[in-house]
């Protein structure tokens, strides 16, 4: 980093001799200026700050006022390096944090920053300095998503089980189809009925499978040993699909054509759930072609040994959860909890017996969505990213997976963020956002909130969302650069069957989060600006992985769309 100063140079003025003559008087002027004394302008030294200390978990936080030692010291400037990733100086001269990042005590001690200080004379000085990190202590409201009642003090306001229900059932989901490799089904005769009527229950039937124990974790490791534990009844997928929950959805799902992004549904609707059902229908038919002896092969002939891959290069377990985090978790928590749900009453208690107002609780809701651990910000996004973070927060000895444990998209934010060349901090705008709204709410509680208050709510609300949505998007294009390296593998002449598979994961992965955007009312592809270029998008992406290079192409053009959409650095774009 670098700063500037500039120096004021002094005048010199040359004094007037008179000169006197006999018989009348004359005066004459005389030039001096050549003999004055020379002044010289020496460059800035020694740059300080009032304060080398960074709060961390605080977006956009000033470190101190700069200063430097110089001969005139009225109009220095400062400046940054043109690569400086983390820092800025604003219009009163303070070393800031830029206004979408923060810094993490657990991820580093101290940043190096180097300044360069310029005076008027165009002389400078460089000098690097070490701005160190404060840890900041986790504080409910402050780090942490964790308010204590209005209503009884000693008592938690947070509430959102439901969600982390909904977060286990798809999750389980996963893991289901995740063992479906030819091995299991042919030692389990497993027939595509049988695998399709346990996903439909995992689905849709909270009351058949509640009391199930988890595939997706070790349940001795956590607090709660069965979806019946973090939520007692009445938590199914289908219900909170966009389209099944119409109370105030920005859309109508289930009209035809609302639905963007996907044109083969086989036997299904086209809806959002529609497309659940139709992945579930492809998968069973592996099933059964497994179950029957036939053996599917890949473009190379080489053996495909999971019922999820089909031929055409499609990872069925992952476009079904991608589509299940966007059309059921994004959508839930933008276009319903996180919007027409700020409407909702402050005032009291949001039924008989809760700790919590109508508003809170909404809010919480559209917090659960995201899935953030209530811990998140104490940890690194290494820790977050490989799972590490999901630990027993309070030492009672498990992991309780209702607020220690972070789930979809709060993870792949902090996946993004360690991929990015330029620094970008999704996870921690996120999550600072929702604490801070989500106290605005608190403080404001058991009364309305002010248009002042109302007002600050939703600039929190629409850091927290486009962040969120920021995330998934750079997952998208994550994925464009994966997809484009394995058709690359997959064309070659050694390319293996693990070729394939990678591409058919890395291809699902980003076309299932790339239908999601269409679900949040505050999505930049939804505003008038950007007019068609949803479907754009995914015209250019397909429905398959296409093996040439017009559809590398292709890629290239989706990946220069989304950095066009959302303003991303081109490096990070190139190299995510």
């Amino acid at each position: 980093m670098t700063f500037r100063k500039s120096l004021l140079t002094s005048a010199i003025l040359a004094s007037t001799l008179g000169l006197a003559a006999c018989g009348g008087s004359s005066s004459s002027d005389s030039d001096d200026s050549a003999n004055a004394p020379t002044v010289s302008n020496t460059a800035p030294t020694a740059i300080s700050l009032s304060s080398a200390f960074v709060t961390e978990d605080t977006l956009g936080a000033v470190v101190g006022a700069l200063s430097a030692t110089d001969d005139d010291t009225t109009d220095i400037v400062f400046t940054l390096s043109d690569d400086e990733q983390y820092f800025e100086i604003n219009e009163s001269n303070e070393l800031k944090l830029k206004d979408t990042l923060a810094i993490n005590a657990e991820e580093v001690d101290s940043v190096e920053v180097t300044i360069t200080a310029t005076d008027a004379g165009e002389l400078s000085f460089s000098e690097t300095l070490t701005v160190s990190v404060t840890d900041l202590e986790a504080q409910e409201g402050v780090n942490v998503y964790e308010f204590a009642s209005t209503v009884d003090a000693s008592n938690s306001a947070v509430s959102y089980t439901g969600q982390i229900a909904r977060h286990a059932l798809s999750a389980q989901i996963k893991s289901y189809i995740g063992m479906l490799s030819v091995d299991y089904i042919e030692s389990e005769g497993l027939t595509g009925d049988a695998v399709k009527s346990q996903l439909l229950a995992y689905w849709n039937d909270y009351e058949a499978v509640k009391d199930n124990s988890f595939l997706f974790i070790d349940g001795s490791t956590t607090l709660q040993q069965s979806f019946a534990e973090i939520s007692s009844s009445g938590k199914t997928l289908t219900g909170k699909i966009a389209g099944n929950d119409a109370s105030k959805m920005s859309k109508d799902w289930l009209v035809e054509g609302t639905f963007e992004g996907w044109s083969d549904f086989g036997t299904q609707a086209k809806t959002p759930e529609g497309l659940i059902f139709h992945y579930f229908d492809l998968l069973a038919e592996n099933v059964d072609a497994i179950a029957n002896g036939t053996q599917s092969e890949d473009v190379n002939a080489n053996d495909i040994t999971a019922a999820y891959i089909t031929t055409d290069g499609l990872d069925l377990n992952q476009l079904i959860q991608k589509h299940t985090l966007g059309a059921l978790m994004f959508s839930q928590g933008t276009d319903d909890y996180l919007d027409d749900g700020l409407e909702e009453d402050n005032t009291d208690a949001q039924s008989e017996g809760a700790n919590y107002s109508s508003l809170e609780h909404q809010f919480d809701e559209g917090f659960g969505y995201f899935g953030a651990a209530r811990h998140y910000l104490e940890f690194s996004d290494d820790a977050i990213a490989d799972g590490s973070a999901n630990s027993d927060i309070d030492s009672d000895g498990k992991i309780d997976l209702a607020s220690e444990y972070s789930w979809g998209n709060s993870t792949n934010a902090a996946k993004r963020d360690l991929g990015a060349q330029v620094a970008t901090d999704y996870s921690s705008a996120a999550m600072t956002a929702f604490i801070a709204g989500r106290k605005i709410i608190n403080d404001a509680a058991p009364s309305a909130l002010t248009d002042e208050q109302k007002t600050d709510l939703l600039a929190q609300r629409d850091t927290a969302v486009a962040n969120w949505e920021y995330a998934i998007a750079a997952t998208v294009v994550h994925y464009i650069n994966d997809t484009m390296a394995d058709i690359d593998s997959v064309v070659a002449a050694d390319a293996d069957a693990e070729s394939f598979t990678d591409l058919a994961k890395h291809f699902s992965e980003m076309k299932g989060f790339a239908l999601n955007f269409q679900f949040s009312p505050f999505s930049p592809f939804n505003s008038d600006e950007n007019t068609g270029k949803f479907a754009e998008l995914h015209t250019l992406l397909g429905e398959a992985p296409v093996l040439t290079d017009e559809y590398k192409s292709q890629l290239v053009e989706a990946r220069d769309l989304m950095q066009q959409v959302y303003g991303f650095d081109a490096e990070n774009v190139e190299n995510w």
